[in-house]
Order: structure tokens, then sequence, then C-alpha cells
């Protein structure tokens, strides 16, 4: 069985982290995704999917991330319940998070390096080292090797 879930989209506000009685470190936020169409008055419309990353990856999301942040997610979609105050059975859907990328450069940056999180391991994307700065490249036919 497949549950697969990938989405980008932009946070409607800041995470919000908590930690559980044993310790681990929760985060929950939601996503605004844009639909792939305009609705009949030529508008975009976007989908609000409630979303919660866990332990180290909570933390460090939480550390890079702020309202307006566009963000790439990766996870599995999960349905649970709970009774609240009034006795009422409450239904929530949301996309549990394993992995996240950071889609645009953070204000301080001067790099144009994106940055990637994979679990608590962060990776930043080296500068493109063949560019040659702008500068037009000489190759000669005699240097390809087809």
């Amino acid at each position: 069985m497949i549950n697969r879930v990938i989405l980008i989209g932009r946070l409607t506000k800041d995470p919000e982290l908590k930690y559980t009685s044993s310790g681990a470190a929760v985060g929950s936020f939601s996503l605004a995704v844009n639909r792939q169409f305009t609705n009949a008055n030529g508008d975009r419309e976007a989908d609000f999917i409630n979303c919660v990353i866990w332990r180290k990856s909570a933390e460090n999301f939480a550390n890079f991330t702020h309202k307006g942040s566009l963000v790439g997610i990766d996870g599995r979609l999960q349905t649970r319940n709970y009774e609240n105050q009034k006795g009422q059975r409450i239904y929530v859907t949301e996309v549990v998070v394993d992995d996240f990328s950071l889609l645009e450069k953070r204000a301080s940056d001067n790099s144009n390096a994106n940055q990637t999180q994979t679990g608590s391991n962060q990776t930043h994307k080296p500068a493109d080292s063949v560019a040659n700065n702008g500068q037009a490249i000489d190759i000669n036919d005699d240097d390809l090797p087809f």
C-alpha cells in the first residue's frame, strides 16, 4: 500500500512548536497550496493543509521557517480522532512530515544556496563551479567525447 504526500506551499503562520510529556518535540503548521486551475472569476484558489512534524526535524523546521516561507514537504496522510471537552468525537486529517525542503533563501543569507532538510541532516547546495562566472567557455569539437 502507498501513502505518500508531496506538497509545495507557503506557511500560513509561524509553526507552533510544543513538547510531549516525554520530551519529544512536535511542530504543527498549515500550508497554503495553490490549486492548478482558476475559479469562475479567474482567481487562483488555495487549499490549506494541516501538517505535523516530529522530533529534531520539528525543532529545525520551527527555527528556519516563518509565516510566508515557501517550503516543500514529503510525508504521509494520517487520520486520527479524539473526544473534545464537550464529549464530541473530533476527526482530524493531516500530513505527517518525514522530510522538508526550504525553497527560498533566508533574508540574511547572501549566498545562492538552497537549503534542504532531510530528517536531521542539513545540507547546502554548492555554487555552480561550471558556470565560469557568466563568461563564455571555449570548447573545441575535439574535446567532446562523441
